[in-house]
């Protein structure tokens, strides 16, 4: 980590905060607003206190800043690992000499990237014994229900010792002695949680935090199961990560660490974690999961401890994803071979839209892709998915782009479905069940069928336009308030209507499917019209494809509202996460903060 603040340094990418900032609220909202400006910077501050003392341990955060930021930690742009993982996957028989030297220096490079453990007892994570309550533990948001670990690296593996494990999740403080692991359904750590449990035996857990910032994105990564997440790290620098034997238990963990916590899970002891503000933008709701006894924790005589804030987006967080589609686009390829590139835009959180280019070959390709995605890892927990040609403009041209995408829409070229999501989103009647939607807004067909068929070939060219007075005709029953109109240039358009929902989703729909044309989109009032980016936000979390979506041949309609009894949602609506006024005024009394009313707007800071 101190190499890395050298170099951020060195090209102008970090501030450093002296001013005493608490470990609540203060020091977590300063990097909120951070990370939300166009020239974000990593934050190291010098001097958190906690309980009204200071303490001596600085805090770094919004490590993965920006792209150079993110440079400086892979060694290289994400694009050239993903070529480089590309040139392993092309290898074929070599028909030359030359060829020969090329395919044996390639595999000459991943000689060295497995992990390694060495014994060290002088090894930097051990240089000091340190309790939890010495650790500059943030609190995120005004209604968490506790401090939580946000950066911990954390190290399982299975009962028959076989398989490895690292990943990232939420670890709440409960006492001096205890942590709540927040386990998420579909995770390894989870599976082999319930292994132990089976075998009613003791799960040894460990968590990393600090070291080499490159350890966290590989915490993150969607390898293949079964695949131990340091190999990526091994492969990128080309030499394995070098691990050491934890004091208390048989797990190994990084020996450059700067913290390193060790523990044990008893499979039958579980408390009540959260609520917690999320990446989704919104408070999850509390849960029973797994306590974790800590056994000791060591580190370094010179530690830094490095956290992250959650939020409504843009965070830190879209810096990993964007290397994570970069690196992974190779290997995604392999599953989905008509694809060219795509991307998760950090407004949708990732798993709540994916924008995909493909070579659309033959009639339904992006449909097929559609359930090829919904099948491959972690981009099952895909919601939304909208696939164009090659001729498409940049996905991230996302004016253009949705202009293409309008002009070839077609609600007959949308696929409904129903499958896994992500534990976390609040829109569903299940934890990690909803619906899906799919649409193919590709324009050309490659290939003709060569076969005999008699059908219609003539496809007529259609707009799907809103007819805002035929609304405007029910605004009494629906409750309506506001609305505004998207791209009315194109052949399609969009309408958002802001309402005050007083009846069942159900029944909107009924009052609205008669006169249903273009794309509608109903939402409640919290976020302004005129903020696109925040409404796609908003509208991509609250609904699910398969309660609050209506589609016929002229239309969508797309309730992304509240939901409460009326609509056989038992739990109690989340809030999203929002600043703390005075600690935003106290922020801004320091000079930290600009008091900057048009961009609190813009990424609803309260």
């Amino acid at each position: 980590m101190k190499n890395y603040i050298e170099k951020l340094k060195k090209h102008d990418l970090i501030k450093i905060i002296d001013d005493e900032l608490d470990v609540d609220l203060q020091i977590a909202h300063l990097a909120y607003i951070e990370a939300k400006k166009e020239d974000s910077k990593v934050l190291l501050f010098t001097n958190p206190i906690k309980n009204k003392e200071k303490l001596n341990i600085p805090v770094i955060m919004n490590i993965f800043a920006n792209k150079k930021a993110l440079e400086l930690v892979l060694g290289k742009s994400a694009d050239e690992i993903a070529d480089e993982i590309q040139s392993l996957l092309n290898m074929h028989i070599p028909k030359n000499f030359s060829a020969k030297l090329d395919l044996f220096s390639k595999l000459f490079k991943l000689k060295n990237i497995a992990p390694k453990r060495v014994i060290n007892k002088n090894a930097a994570c051990k240089q000091r014994q340190y309790s939890l309550s010495e650790l500059p533990i943030l609190k995120t948001w005004q209604y968490d229900a506790a401090a939580f670990i946000t950066m911990g690296q954390v190290y399982t593996k299975s009962l028959d010792n076989k398989s490895n494990n690292l990943g990232m999740y939420r670890l709440q403080v409960l006492d001096e002695n205890h942590l709540i692991m927040h386990f998420q359904l579909h995770k390894d750590a989870n599976n082999f949680f319930y292994e132990y449990k089976k075998a009613n035996k003791k799960m040894p857990v460990a968590i990393a935090i600090g070291d080499d910032p490159l350890h966290i994105l590989c915490a993150q990564a969607p390898l293949p199961k079964g695949i131990f997440e340091l190999m990526l790290y091994g492969f990128i620098k080309k030499q394995g990560a070098k691990l050491v034997k934890c004091d208390t238990n048989d797990l190994y963990v990084p020996q450059n660490s700067d913290f390193v916590i060790e523990g044990e899970i008893d499979v039958n002891n579980f408390a009540v974690e959260g609520p917690f503000g999320d990446h989704t933008g919104f408070y999850t709701p509390q849960g029973y999961f797994p306590v974790m006894t800590i056994t000791k924790i060591t580190g370094k005589n010179d530690a830094i401890y490095n956290a992250t804030v959650v939020g409504k987006p843009p965070l830190e967080d879209k810096l990993m994803g964007y290397a994570t589609e970069r690196i992974f686009l190779p290997l995604l390829k392999t599953s989905a071979a008509n694809l060219i590139d795509y991307k998760m835009p950090e407004n949708g959180v990732f798993h709540n839209l994916i924008l995909a280019k493909i070579k659309n070959d033959y009639a339904g390709c992006a449909l097929a892709l559609a359930h090829t995605f919904w099948g491959v890892g972690q981009m099952a927990f895909v919601k939304n998915a909208i696939f164009v040609d090659e001729n498409a403009p940049n996905l991230d041209d996302y004016e253009n782009l949705s202009k293409y995408i309008l002009n070839n829409f077609n609600p007959k070229n949308i696929l409904k479905s129903y499958g896994l999501i992500d534990e976390l989103d609040h829109s569903t009647e299940k934890i990690g069940l909803g619906g899906k939607l799919a649409l193919d807004a590709c324009k050309d067909i490659s290939y003709k069928a060569h076969t005999f068929k008699n059908e219609n070939n003539f496809i007529e060219k259609k707009s799907f336009k809103v007819d805002i007075q035929k609304i405007l005709a029910l605004k009494e029953e629906i409750g309506y308030v506001n609305h505004k109109t998207y791209f009315d240039e194109c052949s399609s358009n969009i309408c958002i209507v802001q309402i005050k929902k007083d009846k069942s989703n159900a029944k909107l729909i009924e009052l609205l499917k008669d006169i249903l044309s273009g794309i509608l989109i109903l939402i409640d009032t919290d976020t302004s019209l005129d903020n696109a980016y925040m409404l796609v936000w908003r509208i991509t979390n609250n609904f699910d494809a398969k309660s609050d979506v209506f589609i016929n041949d002229d239309g969508i309609l797309i309730i992304a509202c509240k939901k409460d009894e009326k609509d056989g949602y038992l739990d109690k609506w989340p809030m999203d996460t929002k600043c703390n006024e005075e600690v935003i005024k106290h922020l801004i009394s320091l000079n930290l903060v600009e008091n900057n009313e048009e961009f609190f707007k813009k990424y609803e800071i309260f």
